[in-house]
């Protein structure tokens, strides 16, 4: 007779009418399921081009605070009447088919593995698994064209037995952290855009533009030296490009030059040659289209600290880049715009204790030709405590040293930790996991002329904050930010994990069942435990336990954890052998 694990893997049972889930009705955690509960459903009959899969793992994450937060009213759900048409939490899955569609038998069968990447497109536009379309916060639910033929095909991402089911989950919000690391802003002037090109009336540099004019279709300078309009002239001849001269303006004057070559959207390309002025400067990133280019060409600080929306720099994808000159394209590209950790550094972490900020600690670590030394800082010692307990001999597996800072209880400022960490130079990489400007314009004064301050939590576009350009343009300094992830990157965790490059199971830190989910969610809120928190929606009964309660509360299990209770893909079948009822 098979064991219960076994027949699991199968996925043989019989075919469900009906399941258990947690949907969401309206804003507010008591919104989710009814009086507290789960709710049992009627599955609908499959279709055709459907798939009737089954839940394993999912993991919380605490972007879904957002949602639960505003309900309907989330941008993403476009004021839909929840209370009609609820939706459900849970983007980040483990899950088995369990029936294909007859349109599908060729591509699907049961008993396969799959994840999902949530971050779905449809004729253009973005959805969201887990959001728009109800997500994995229940046992069963079917799987049709919403995600198998959306824009990029199917967001269906197979996974092999070689990962457990909690592994596989957490694939998708270390794929967020991994995509905080590959390029996502532009670095080359957009194809058809539209540049401007800001200069001021007394500089008399012999600029060049030794690549990209020909990209936009229109040119419009403001005070520029009469030797650079004449190459762009000259350039531009056989380009078909549109050249408008617009001199004499005054900062208030910048928005409605704006409004007339791009009815308000911002220029996709800004070249800002010679700046003195941080107002000046600050005016003009105001201007900036998303996904736009911002090119300081100077050779002198400019005479403060710039405004900067940060909430754009982490949605927008805007790409502050610069050169001392005078070549204008020496910005521009890769080589010079670096967005991996740089080899043999020091990367600080600000705010590490949150689950996403262990996943950047524990990456940096694990990073071949990754820094060298790894700074954390949170202000929960129980937090910081586990960074320490978990990370520190992983650190000394790798040869990289790791060290722990609590800006409240300290006798030193952060400033001075790090500049005592290294040498007076400041860090090469300063990562930010907390939503705050205050924090993230502390955070840049830390790095290095030459580092790279990557905004990881995002704060609401209109948050602005002081921030150092000069670096920018003088000493190759990066800005960047990313929002979620694409099937790329959650493909590459997926492989790191197989190859045994990265061990996203270490993020675990408490499992439970589905009806543990609701207290999950208040968990999570509450950060009550340091890292990822596991949903089984198979084992209902499962109450919410931290790994560290293993010991106590689930005996049978606890033995079967890695050393510092680390979850392991042997108690996680230990725990569906035992507590798994057909």
């Amino acid at each position: 007779m098979p064991s219960r694990f076994t027949l699991y893997q199968s996925a043989k049972e019989p075919v469900p009418l009906k399941t258990w889930a947690w949907n969401l009705y309206g804003p507010g955690v008591e919104n989710i399921g009814r009086d507290g509960k789960p709710e049992i459903i009627e599955i609908p009959q499959s279709s055709a081009d459907q798939l009737l899969v089954r839940i394993d793992t999912v993991g919380l994450c605490f972007s879904d605070v957002k949602l639960i937060q505003q309900g309907g009213s989330h941008p993403k759900l476009c004021n839909r009447n929840l209370a009609r048409n609820p939706t459900r939490l849970g983007h980040e899955v483990s899950l088995t088919v369990i029936k294909v569609g007859k349109k599908l038998k060729t591509q699907f069968s049961p008993g396969q593995r799959y994840t999902i990447q949530p971050d779905i497109h449809q004729q253009g536009k973005s959805t969201a698994y887990g959001y728009t379309i109800p997500g994995g916060l229940c046992q069963f639910h079917l799987i049709g064209p919403e995600i198998l033929s959306a824009d990029a095909g199917s967001y269906l991402l197979p996974v092999s037995e070689g990962l457990s089911y909690a592994e596989v989950a957490l694939t998708e919000p270390w794929a967020c952290v991994e995509a905080a690391y590959t390029q996502r802003r532009r670095l080359l002037p957009k194809a058809g855009g539209t540049m401007w090109i800001l200069g001021n009336p007394d500089d008399v540099t012999d600029y060049m533009f030794s690549s990209g004019l020909e990209a936009p279709t229109t040119i419009v300078a403001t005070d520029i030296p009469a030797s650079l309009m004449n190459l762009i002239v000259k350039e531009i001849d056989a380009a078909s490009v549109s050249l408008i001269e617009r001199n004499g303006l005054t900062t208030k004057n910048y928005p409605i030059l704006c409004d007339e070559f791009t009815n308000g959207l911002g220029f996709d390309d800004i070249v800002l040659l010679n700046p003195r002025s941080s107002r000046t400067v600050s005016e003009a990133i105001k201007l900036t289209a998303r996904r736009g280019t911002f090119n300081i060409v100077g050779h002198t600080a400019l005479d403060g600290p710039v405004t900067v929306d940060v909430g754009r720099i982490h949605y927008d994808y805007i790409a502050y880049i610069g050169t001392h000159g005078p070549d204008i394209a020496a910005s521009y590209g890769e080589t010079r715009n670096r967005c991996e950790l740089r080899a043999g550094g020091t990367a600080l972490f600000v705010g590490a204790g949150g689950p996403m900020g262990q996943m950047h600690v524990q990456r940096a670590i694990e990073l071949a030709d990754g820094p060298t030394q790894i700074l954390a800082t949170d202000i929960n010692p129980m937090r910081l405590k586990t960074i320490e307990e978990r990370f520190t001999a992983l650190a000394e597996e790798n040869g990289k040293r790791l060290a722990a800072f609590n800006p409240e209880t300290a006798d030193e400022t952060l400033y001075d930790f790090v500049m005592r960490r290294t040498n007076l130079h400041g860090a090469d990489d300063v990562i930010v996991s907390v939503p705050s400007a205050e924090l993230m314009a502390e955070s840049a004064c830390v790095m290095k002329p030459d580092g790279m301050l990557v905004l990881f939590a995002g704060v609401p576009n209109g948050t602005v904050a002081p921030l150092d350009m000069s670096p920018v343009y003088l000493q190759n300094a990066q800005f960047t930010g990313t929002s979620g992830s694409k099937i790329a990157d959650q493909e590459n965790i997926i492989h790191q994990a197989l190859n045994r490059r990265l061990s996203p199971i270490r993020s675990v830190a408490a499992i439970g069942g589905l009806d543990a989910a609701l207290d999950g969610i208040h968990a999570m809120i509450e950060g009550r435990f340091p890292g990822k928190i596991v949903i089984f929606p198979q084992l209902r009964d499962l109450p919410l336990i931290g790994l560290t309660d293993l010991k106590v509360r689930l005996p049978d299990i606890a033995p079967y954890l890695a050393p510092g209770d680390v979850w392991t893909a042997d108690a996680e079948q230990v725990l569906i052998e035992k507590y798994w009822t057909p």
